[in-house]
């Protein structure tokens, strides 16, 4: 267990057992839900108005929220899985045990415990799942960020995806696809995918360099581990299936699918969607988690969407760089074929069309110039963490 250091107020911190349990049974649930839901409000705003610092600030409160720590305690103990131990065997049953887990939620020393792996059966096949899960401690850890990740989410996320996200379901997604194909004029190519081993898959380093939350907590999810009969098994990839924290980054890394697909079927030369070009293709996307189904006019339109980002990375990779290449002049264009079309920072693919800085790599105070080898493009968010970082150092 991890040490106390929560930035609860000590007023509220009770040693004795039964004013643990009293203070839980006394609690006004309504206004925690409506402190908590004033700030993810805040954070979707900012997130909206692009406003990055303030989102980070809004993060920091929630997380070390009095309320939101009720919440999550809470939630992980109300759950399907709430007698389902981690590798610690450890269970918040009594209302003292959930008080004083509130109490020691902290991010303080936070060192994530290994997962305790378990297979289950998937419905209709011979195949197992596998599945971690993490101690309770853990798992009121993820759902504290994930209430503070959430908002950022869901103003970002594809309009059309409807998987492990709030008042969104199945039903949803089968409407949709139903008031999509139903008409006489409607699409009639489909194309249904499945990102195999998605959850599996996903690169620690994507979500590191791009999830915009507390990159050391991050890490600490994704590096934690797993055992399994006994012994301790690394993670180098993927987000562990059972955590509660996964289906939101998850979606985060797929979404942009919608806005690939746009680009190439609706928008024109100048980079505005074209309503002409939307109604002749006729290609849409649902997707549910990480199966999604594309429809078009014809089945040359279905297999070309077929190569998309997910399944085709390489193909369109090089497909962003001409991009690049085509809209870019003079000086500038040299710069991104210099880079390839990759971030400075980071060195992942760039996408013309999102913001970015030119960053110098000797800077101008000194005595950089303001010429070609000593530009580079750089994502915005690279850029902010490297200033961030080096201010930290200075």
């Amino acid at each position: 267990m991890n040490g106390n250091a929560s930035t609860t107020a000590k007023a509220e911190r009770l040693p004795n057992a039964s004013r643990l349990a009293a203070q839980w049974t006394s609690i006004d649930w309504n206004l925690a839900e409506a402190e908590v839901n004033r700030l993810q409000v805040r954070i979707a705003k900012a997130t909206q108005e692009k406003k990055w610092n303030t989102v980070k600030r809004l993060q920091y409160l929630l997380t070390h929220s009095y309320h939101a720590k009720l919440l999550v305690v809470r939630k992980v103990t109300t759950n399907k899985g709430k007698n389902t131990p981690g590798v610690d065997k450890v269970l918040w049953n009594t209302p003292a045990q959930k008080m004083n887990a509130a109490l020691s939620l902290t991010d303080k020393g936070y060192k994530a415990s290994p997962l305790r792996r378990v297979f289950i059966e998937k419905k209709g096949k011979k195949a197992k799942r596998p599945l971690g899960i993490p101690t309770m401690y853990d798992r009121a850890m993820q759902a504290l960020y994930a209430l503070s990740l959430d908002p950022v989410s869901e103003v970002t996320a594809d309009h059309h995806s409807f998987g492990f996200r709030k008042g969104r379901c199945c039903q949803d997604a089968c409407e949709y696809m139903f008031a999509d194909l139903a008409r006489a004029v409607s699409p009639k190519w489909v194309l249904e995918g499945d990102i195999r081993g998605c959850f599996d898959n996903i690169s620690h380093d994507w979500l590191v360099a791009n999830i915009p939350m507390d990159k050391s907590i991050l890490k600490q999810f994704l590096k934690a581990g797993f055992v399994f009969k006994g012994e301790l098994f690394p993670t180098d990839d993927g987000t562990p299936q059972g955590g509660v924290i996964s289906p939101i980054l998850a979606n985060m890394a797929l979404d942009g699918m919608e806005k690939v697909l746009s680009d190439r079927f609706h928008t024109n030369r100048l980079g505005k969607v074209d309503l002409r070009f939307k109604n002749a293709h006729k290609v849409n996307l649902v997707r549910y988690a990480d199966d999604f189904i594309v429809t078009a006019a014809t089945k040359e339109i279905a297999m070309e969407a077929k190569e998309n980002p997910y399944l085709e990375p390489e193909y369109f990779t090089q497909r962003q760089f001409n991009h690049g290449v085509k809209r870019l002049s003079g000086r500038f264009k040299q710069v991104w074929k210099n880079q390839n079309g990759c971030c400075y920072h980071c060195g992942q693919p760039m996408d013309i069309n999102e913001e970015k800085d030119i960053f110098f790599k000797v800077p101008k105070s000194k005595g950089g110039k303001d010429e070609v080898p000593n530009m580079a493009y750089v994502h915005n968010h690279c850029q902010f963490l490297y200033t961030e970082r080096r201010s930290k150092e200075l």
